[in-house]
C-alpha cells in the first residue's frame, strides 16, 4: 500500500528541505530583529543544523537531475539527516531546560552577580542588556516554546531526508 509520502518525488526533497529550513531560519530571524526578542545561546546553536543542512541539501538538489537519484545524492540527504537529528536532539536538550527537567549550561545567562567573562562584564557596566536565560521560553503558544517547535520541525524534515534513503535500501533489497 503506497503511503502519503511515496508521492513526493526524490529529486524534490532537497528543495523542500532547503525551502523549510529557510522559513525556519527566517522566523527566528524575525522574531529576533523584528520583534525583539533576543536569543540565547541555546536559541543560536539551535540555527547551526540549519544552515549545514541547507548547504548539503543544495549539493544535493544539484547533483539530483532526475528521478533515479545518484549515491552522491544520498550521501548529502544523508547528511541532512544528520544534521536534523543533531538539531532536534539539541532542540529537545533546550525544552528540557525551559521545563526545568534537567539544569541548562553555565553559558546561558546565568543572570548572577558574577560576569561569565569579560565582555559581559564590560557590557553591564556600560548598561548593555545580559544575555537571556535558556530555562526562561521568551515565547510560547499552545505550551509549545519556539524551541519546542524547531525540534518538531527539525524532526519532520529528518524524516522528509531520510524518505530516499529508506526508498534505496527497499529498492535494493529488490522490494516494490
Amino acid at each position: 500500500m503506497p503511503v502519503m509520502t511515496e508521492r513526493i518525488p526524490s529529486n524534490a526533497i532537497p528543495w523542500i528541505l532547503i525551502a523549510v529550513s529557510v522559513a525556519t531560519l527566517a522566523g527566528a530571524l524575525f522574531f529576533e530583529h523584528v520583534l525583539g526578542y533576543v536569543p540565547c545561546s541555546l536559541c543560536l546553536q539551535g540555527r547551526l543544523p540549519h544552515y549545514f543542512a541547507i548547504g548539503a541539501a543544495l549539493i544535493a538538489g544539484i547533483l539530483s537531475r532526475e528521478a533515479n537519484i545518484g549515491i552522491g545524492v544520498l550521501v548529502f540527504l544523508g547528511l541532512c539527516l544528520l544534521a536534523y537529528l543533531a538539531g532536534a536532539g539539541l532542540s529537545f536538550y533546550h525544552v528540557g531546560v525551559e521545563y526545568k527537567w534537567w539544569p541548562g549550561p553555565d553559558t546561558c545567562g546565568a543572570g548572577g552577580l558574577v560576569s561569565n567573562s569579560l565582555e559581559d562584564l564590560q557590557s553591564a557596566l556600560n548598561g548593555g542588556a545580559k544575555p537571556p536565560r535558556c530555562d526562561d521560553a521568551a515565547w510560547s503558544v499552545f505550551g509549545i516554546s519556539l524551541a519546542g517547535f524547531n525540534m518538531l520541525i527539525t524532526l519532520a524534515l529528518a524524516a522528509l531526508s531520510a524518505l530516499p534513503l529508506l526508498r534505496y535500501l527497499r529498492e535494493s533489497r529488490g522490494e516494490a
